[in-house]
């Protein structure tokens, strides 16, 4: 029998692509998003790629009517949460707004979960939370806590509600999978990243110099200590992030107990300008920039050692980053021009 699956946030840029991952793989969707940083259309969007339906609420899960009715009418055996605000900028700027949104929407989620016995979760998190590291790759063990930003101290905050919930019951399965830098599209053009207001991320920014929608992309500091002086991370192209998803979910599902963190990335990381670079070779066009002075919060350098989730999750990435800088710009010509 398929298993069934709650996805929250389903239309947002990983939420959708980890949907589509989903359904290919032979799992049941059961999802909820409430637009607020996606559109309805990407439902029409995912029926295309797959050619399969999957079972769609409308709203928002800080509202306990609606999770009931999801739970009630539904037969959930896991969750996978995407409910989340995610722009770090926007996160300095409206801390209260991020805290009640990314925390109080898990607490939510969790209570719903309890009371109708669903105690599988896979938990979208961010390597924001290992803040500023001294040593390169990171891995699971690496220290966390001193976050920059109020984005990456909720999800620290929400890793920690996982932890403790685990701690007094340990037949629960959480999967906590820290994403490093997703960008890229799916190949068919029809879902990709469609960020809400002015694009805080480097590849957004990129795609619109390259729509001349704005005139240059500003490098924020190249005096620091690495390959060329800007900023190093570590870029994973979003199917081979939805597709880990899928890995974790194979496991929780098969095992009646656990607690897993796991590092999504390439361990292969890309300086600001040779992403750029990158591009403009992959597309066969020219990228304006310019540098600017270093940004607060930013670290000189942050990628992966994925080496836990290839051993246990049988996971890899696989898309370089020309893939990256392709399926982006062509998702981009198609539906953003």
């Amino acid at each position: 029998m398929n298993k069934n699956i709650l996805v929250t946030g389903c239309t947002g840029y990983i939420g959708s692509h980890t949907t589509v991952e989903l359904l290919e793989s032979g799992y049941n969707v059961i999802g909820i998003d409430n637009f607020s940083n996606s559109r309805k259309s990407v439902l029409t969007q995912i029926q295309k790629i797959t050619n399969q339906d999957l079972v769609f609420y409308e709203g928002d899960i800080l509202d306990g009517d609606l999770l009931e009715t999801v739970f009630s009418e539904n037969q959930i055996d896991a969750v996978i949460d995407f409910a989340a605000f995610k722009a770090v900028g926007e996160s300095v700027a409206k801390p209260v707004e991020y805290y009640i949104n990314n925390i109080s929407t898990l607490l939510n989620l969790l209570q719903y979960m309890q009371k109708h016995t669903v105690k599988k979760i896979i938990f979208s998190s961010s390597a924001t939370v290992y803040g500023d590291q001294a040593s390169m790759p990171i891995d699971e063990t690496a220290k966390t806590g001193e976050t920059t930003n109020p984005y990456g101290t909720s999800k620290l905050f929400a890793e920690k509600i996982l932890q403790d919930l685990y701690f007094a019951n340990k037949d629960w399965n959480i999967a906590i999978l820290r994403y490093f830098n997703p960008v890229g599209a799916h190949p068919s053009a029809l879902i990709g990243e469609e960020p809400s207001g002015k694009p805080a991320n480097l590849m957004p920014i990129i795609i619109n110099v390259a729509l001349e929608k704005f005139e240059k992309v500003t490098i924020y500091g190249d005096d620091y200590d690495t390959i060329d002086g800007t900023g190093v991370r570590d870029y994973i192209h979003v199917v081979d992030l939805a597709k880990a998803h899928v890995k974790s979910l194979d496991k929780i599902i098969k095992e009646n107990g656990g607690l897993d963190i796991y590092n999504l990335g390439t361990g292969n990381p890309q300086s600001v300008l040779e992403l750029i670079k990158a591009f403009q070779i992959a597309n066969d066009i020219k990228i304006k920039y310019e540098v600017g002075a270093r940004r607060p919060g930013d670290v000189a350098m942050a990628y992966a050692n994925p080496a836990k989730a290839e051993k246990e999750l049988n996971w890899q990435a696989e898309l370089d980053v020309e893939a990256m800088c392709k399926d982006a710009y062509q998702f981009a010509i198609k539906n953003l021009v």
